[in-house]
């Protein structure tokens, strides 16, 4: 079988074994390029059971790209809470405003235009306009540069920005004619339920038999990828401050700055510990947290040890302990970053994972300063 022979074999038994096999996606039941956009937006770094909700949820708050346009961003924060790297909700509402300002509210099929947009990299780009307007143009994440790296037997380390270029070439040259939105759709299929990471169906895989990588006895040693390096640990030391007088019922909490890491999220006041020792000592963690709130102008007194907690994030891991705290003196804090909230303002504010079970446990009574 000629190369030309193999990836025509490759399209025509992908798209045969795609229209029978796909799974019923709600945002495959419209070529509304809106809706499509989400999802992809929803599903980088994360996994499609959990999307579902959280993709019926936004699109009954913002229906339409001019709703999401104008939308308060709390709100899509809030939406989005859960969800996890809060960067892609920022930038998918900025985006949102560029479509309505330069473009009348519709997202454009142009590949310049759509690739202009806020947070629209070549894969997603590629995933609106080959799924929305059924436009010949590749759409390459992880799934389908594994899929690739096994079917043609790949050595190319796909952690590479060029290898990535020139997966997107070959995807490109494997698209049949008039059917791009299905094809690419069944390649991140493909990838996905059979041709996975560490156990690949190989049995149940409509192209195993010209499969390169399997016929090689390869398949479970490829793709070829450098390993990231480990998250850096971090050991930070959180307080649970009640109110008294008029705050009684309250707790303190401050909303994070409107740049970096989590930026405008809400979150227990909490310092970073030197080091692990200062993290793991009762007494050591007690003076380090005083001193440091006290710094910010968070006039507090750390009392005992409530619960651990920690959370990962792509380069940085987070491990925290909770402590209960008192008031010191009169006011404690002099700041408009900080604020007394209550159950209800709780389920009103948008959270990083961390903090929202943290603060959920003590609402719901499981954790008592």
């Amino acid at each position: 079988m000629t190369e030309e022979q193999r990836k025509s074999f490759f399209g025509t038994e992908l798209l045969r074994w795609y229209l029978r096999e796909r799974r019923d996606l709600p945002w495959r039941r419209s070529r509304d390029p809106y809706p499509i956009w989400v999802s992809e937006i929803m599903l980088q770094q994360t996994r499609v059971e959990t999307v579902i909700p959280y993709f019926h949820r936004f699109m009954e708050r913002f229906p339409t790209i001019g709703d999401l346009a104008i939308a308060p961003e709390a709100d899509v924060l809030k939406a989005w809470e859960g969800l996890g790297y809060y960067s892609r909700a920022r930038n998918l509402q900025t985006a949102a405003q560029q479509v309505a300002e330069r473009h009348g509210g519709r997202v454009p099929h142009d590949k310049a235009a759509v690739s202009a947009l806020k947070g629209v990299g070549p894969y997603t780009a590629g995933a609106i306009l080959s799924i929305a307007f059924n436009e010949p143009v590749p759409a390459v994440d992880g799934n389908v540069m594994r899929v690739l790296s096994r079917f043609f037997n790949l050595d190319d380390d796909i952690a590479r920005p060029a290898v990535r270029v020139g997966m997107e070439r070959l995807a490109a040259g494997l698209i049949p004619a008039g059917e791009a939105g299905s094809f690419n759709q069944a390649l991140m299929e493909l990838g996905a339920l059979v041709c996975t990471p560490r156990s690949p169906g190989c049995l149940s895989c409509p192209v195993m038999e010209h499969c390169a990588g399997r016929l090689a006895g390869r398949e479970r040693e490829l793709p070829v990828k450098t390993k990231a390096k480990r998250p850096k640990p971090v050991y930070r030391l959180a307080v649970l401050t009640e109110g008294t007088g008029k705050h009684a019922g309250r707790v303190l909490v401050r909303q994070r700055p409107g740049e970096g890491l989590l930026a405008r999220l809400w979150e227990l006041p909490h310092v970073e510990a030197p080091n692990e020792s200062v993290w793991v000592s009762p007494d050591a963690a007690r003076d380090w947290m005083a001193g440091a709130l006290a710094a910010e102008g968070v006039h507090v007194r750390p009392v005992r040890h409530l619960a651990d907690a920690e959370h990962i994030f792509t380069h940085l891991h987070w491990f925290v302990k909770l402590w209960s705290a008192e008031v010191v003196g009169g006011a404690v804090m002099d700041s408009d970053s900080y604020r007394w909230i209550d159950r209800d303002d709780f389920e009103q504010l948008a959270w990083p994972n961390v903090f929202r079970k943290l603060l959920g446990d003590f609402f719901n009574g499981k954790t008592s300063s």
